[in-house]
């Protein structure tokens, strides 16, 4: 299981990554991949190495505007509770975890450098119960449901309110011309959500260790494409970052051993979770309402313990069986790191 990791670092390496940007644009251009051919450019030829390797690969760069200074595996110590990377005389400190196998590679930035550490998988756990996930655009954003103890997660009610402030905020800046601001709007917005996303798929992940639980998602493949939405409610669902909410539910679930499963969408917001009537009529806003049984329910909970029993089941396919009969594995059906 391979994790990255960002930490700020306080030195000023701007000249490095001017000469970083040569070298990426000379192995775009010349396709050369000796460290020789850029050895009159002045960067360590560790470093200089990873920059052609990737550049002289690529078939799609044709330039480059900022490259960040690659160190591999080898070029790296450890002392003293310290990443050490000598050609760089830069230190860093190990805030996350120490029982890592190694670490891969740093790559450092501007202000930020991105360590790439590989662990060992924790074994999977056999879970007594999952729960299932359904992921909305309104109202809460997530909301967990599981039906062996009845127990119901709602969480990141905020998210609606912070895409809704933002957007009016970006509005009216670009109604005064002002696009710096607007970028920078953007920008500031992308970080609040993914700090919630953060504490949601945290939330979940820590529920799910208290009960050895596994998780179920629904596998929102191409959801902007295929889902028809109002006019209105359209850019709540091109804003909300929900591939970015799924992979922190994984990986969090990942190191923890926790099991996460995907399975078709199809009606698990149309079928009743007591009695299995469908019928588009049954959901009305965040209000569920079955037309044969008359169970009364929130609608998101109400798709939550769908999804759960989908999986329990098997009502619906998983997406890997799915992507398997049109020829594609490209999404598992076991979440991977």
């Amino acid at each position: 299981m391979i994790l990255t990791y960002k930490i700020r670092h306080s030195r000023n390496f701007t000249h490095e990554l001017k000469l970083a940007k040569k070298i990426a644009n000379f192995a775009i251009k010349t396709k050369s991949r000796s460290s020789a051919d850029v050895k009159h450019i002045g960067l360590k030829s560790a470093i200089s190495n990873q920059i052609l390797k990737k550049y002289s690969s690529s078939k799609t760069a044709k330039q480059v505007k900022s490259v960040k200074l690659t160190v591999p595996s080898q070029s790296i110590k450890i002392r003293d509770g310290q990443v050490c990377i000598p050609c760089l005389k830069l230190q860093l400190p190990i805030y996350f975890p120490d029982n890592f196998r190694k670490i891969n590679q740093v790559e450092v930035g501007g202000m930020f450098a991105y360590i790439s550490v590989s662990y060992d998988e924790p074994t999977p756990i056999t879970p007594e119960s999952v729960y299932g996930v359904d992921r909305n655009t309104t109202g809460h954003c997530l909301v967990a449901a599981n039906p062996t103890t009845g127990k119901v997660l709602k969480l990141g009610k905020a998210a609606h309110h912070i895409h809704q402030k933002y957007k009016h905020t970006r509005k009216n800046l670009q109604k005064q011309g002002k696009y710096g601001l607007v970028k920078r709007i953007k920008n500031r917005e992308s970080r609040v959500v993914r700090n919630l996303n953060h504490h949601i798929s945290k939330k979940l992940v820590g529920e799910c260790i208290k009960q050895k639980a596994g998780i179920v998602l629904e596998g929102l493949k191409d959801i902007r494409k295929t889902a028809k939405s109002r006019k209105k409610q359209r850019y709540s669902l091109n804003s909300w970052s929900f591939y970015q909410l799924r992979q922190m539910v994984e990986y969090k679930a990942k190191k923890q051993g926790i099991p996460v499963f995907y399975i078709e969408p199809q009606y698990t917001s149309q079928r009743c979770s007591r009695c299995g009537h469908i019928e588009q009529a049954n959901r009305k806003g965040k209000l569920f309402q079955c037309k044969s049984c008359g169970k009364v329910e929130n609608a998101d909970v109400n798709a939550g313990f769908n999804i759960a029993f989908a999986y329990q089941n098997g009502i619906s396919r998983f997406v890997k069986d799915r992507d398997l009969a049109k020829g594609s594995t490209d999404t598992p059906g076991e979440a991977l790191a």
